[in-house]
């Protein structure tokens, strides 16, 4: 499964690589990164087809999560992926605002990856 992370600490990048060791591997899952909303938008030109996931962070410099939740929901309709959102921030504005926007799931950071890597499995 082809998993687009989308965060602008770049050190999320090596943390995901290291908890998701055997994963990766095994061929189960395929990560990308993306640090920013518009980065992602980018990549998701070339590979909409491909990504099954996104996990993006929903405070970024620039362009949003939200944000970005919105436009992939406008501009990819055909392939639509799964998106889960992810803020340091439990509050309920971002979560309704998520939700509302087509957003399928939603986490909190720090981030539990069993619960995520739980999450992952089920959308295989």
């Amino acid at each position: 499964m082809k998993i687009l992370v989308v965060d602008d600490e770049e050190d999320v990048k090596s943390l995901f690589e290291q908890k998701f060791r055997k994963e990766i591997r095994s061929g189960l899952f395929e990560f990308s990164f993306a640090f920013s909303g518009e980065e992602a938008l980018h990549f998701m030109e070339e590979n909409a087809s491909k990504v099954v996931m996104i996990l993006s962070d929903i405070n970024m410099p620039g362009m949003s999560g939200i944000e970005l939740l919105k436009s992939i929901r406008k501009e990819f309709p055909h392939a639509p992926p799964q998106v889960m959102m992810i803020t340091a921030y439990g509050d309920s504005h971002n979560h309704d605002q998520a939700i509302k926007l087509g957003a399928d799931d939603f986490l909190t950071k720090p981030v539990n990856f069993s619960e995520l890597k739980e999450k992952l499995l089920l959308i295989q």
